[in-house]
């Protein structure tokens, strides 16, 4: 049975499997990489965990809005094996205006079981906690799965936009 859970220096061999899976040069949407963050060594891999741990406590009880924006960050596990991820960002940026309140990855040999439709269940859930009323999903314009996903979480097709990655589809779900 899959979890969410909150990134952990714990499981360092099993994301690097995961991240090794996705291959070089590929985005792996909802763990909050960023290209500076070095995850390789266990030292390395440990301060991004902290950084990420310590980005959603500095929003944690903190009022929506006002220029804030929370980061909720939870990897998709079974049986400490990384499976994906997936983000949260609340507020209404420019940011989010472009690439979504929530972004998710499911490794490929993880695919096709339901994980990325369950895990965002689980996190609009996270959204309504948090106070928000809709929220934004993108996906790449050809990438049916995450369509299929967002569709059976009740979003709703608002546009095909062009972006600097290519053209993307854009829904709405309202909590």
């Amino acid at each position: 049975m899959p979890e969410l859970i909150a990134p952990t220096a714990r499981l360092h061999t099993a994301w690097i499997e995961a991240h090794d899976e996705w291959g070089p040069g590929l985005h792996e949407d909802g763990f909050g990489l960023a290209p500076s963050d070095e995850v390789d060594s266990p030292s390395g891999f440990a301060a991004w965990v902290t950084r990420l741990a310590e980005e959603e406590e500095e929003d944690r009880g903190k009022p929506v809005g006002a220029g804030r924006t929370a980061r909720v960050y939870r990897w998709i596990v079974e049986r400490d094996r990384v499976l994906g991820g997936i983000a949260l960002r609340n507020e209404l940026s420019d940011y989010v205006m472009q690439f979504g309140h929530i972004g998710y990855g499911v490794r490929p040999s993880a695919r096709r079981r339901g994980l990325g439709t369950w895990a965002l269940g689980r996190m609009l859930d996270e959204a309504r906690a948090l106070g928000l009323d809709r929220v934004l999903l993108v996906c790449a314009a050809d990438n049916r799965a995450s369509v299929r996903t967002m569709e059976q979480q009740g979003g709703v097709f608002e546009s095909v936009r062009d972006t600097e990655h290519g053209p993307v589809r854009r829904y709405w779900i309202k909590l």
